[in-house]
């Protein structure tokens, strides 16, 4: 008679929400294309615009998810933050841009890449003045500031390596500006994880298999560019490149104490200020 085998151990599955950018794709790459151990779990993802997945995570839809910081500070006592996987830097911030350098008026129409995104606080935390702000998706702000739409927009993204092609200046970088107010680098997004899963013990499981996704992903980037460019609105290699350089470094491995402090500033002054 033969042994018997082994009963095997069913996988957690996981809903994982990130946007299509190249700092994300390469991110969660190999995590999903089983280029890193997985261990108990399985990920199912779900990619979409940033601001979308902001709005999506009011209503708990997926269990880990990529988060504007804006979002996560409204959303704390849903979310909690993970170590790993974040975008914060120095020279990173989101620009606003227009036809001209000239500051717009109060009443001058802005758009900004979603209500809940960091672009949005920023511009909010730096002029708290303007009166027709319009939120739309970060894709659409260079053509309409390039039509006449918008008298100025906040871009981010592979939009601050394009946004000469489109005609526009830069006004302010709201990253410098933030640099300068506070010595610390601008936390624009996060990984966040549902707090109903930590009863499992996954947090820190999920925070090991994105690091080492992460490290898997720079170490050998032609690995997951067809992934990347799968996704990406710009398609050029070097842009890739460059957002990657820009956005994917030590603070997407961890936040680490200056993280920490980073994102603590943001959630003060917006509270101090009554954004929050």
């Amino acid at each position: 008679m033969g042994k018997n085998k082994a009963p095997i151990k069913e996988r957690t599955p996981l809903t994982l929400a990130f946007s299509p950018c190249p700092n994300d794709t390469i991110i969660f790459h190999a995590l999903l294309h089983g280029l890193v151990d997985t261990g108990d779990y399985t990920f199912s993802p779900f990619i979409d615009d940033v601001e979308t997945l902001n709005r999506f995570a009011f209503n708990e839809k997926f269990q880990i998810t990529k988060l504007s910081f804006f979002a996560y500070f409204k959303l704390k006592n849903l979310y909690d933050l993970l170590d790993a996987g974040a975008a914060l830097g120095y020279g990173c911030g989101p620009l606003l841009v227009g036809k001209t350098t000239d500051l717009p008026s109060e009443d001058a129409k802005i758009a900004v890449p979603g209500e809940y995104t960091t672009a949005h606080l920023l511009l909010r935390l730096w002029n708290s003045g303007f009166k027709n702000i319009e939120v739309t998706r970060f894709e659409t702000i260079l053509p309409g500031i390039q039509s006449g739409k918008y008298d100025a927009g906040v871009i981010i993204h592979e939009g601050r390596f394009i946004y000469s092609s489109y005609g526009c200046i830069k006004i302010i970088d709201l990253g410098e500006w933030w640099e300068a107010e506070t010595g610390l680098p601008i936390p624009l997004g996060c990984i966040a994880m549902r707090k109903d899963l930590f009863p499992h013990g996954c947090k820190e499981k999920v925070e090991r298999m994105i690091r080492k996704s992460v490290e898997f992903g720079l170490a050998d980037r032609a690995v997951s560019r067809d992934f990347v460019k799968a996704h990406s609105q710009e398609l050029d290699d070097n842009v890739i490149d460059e957002h990657i350089n820009l956005y994917v470094n030590n603070f997407s491995l961890s936040l680490g104490d200056e993280g920490v402090r980073a994102i603590a500033a943001l959630e003060d002054i917006a509270r101090l200020k009554g954004i929050l």
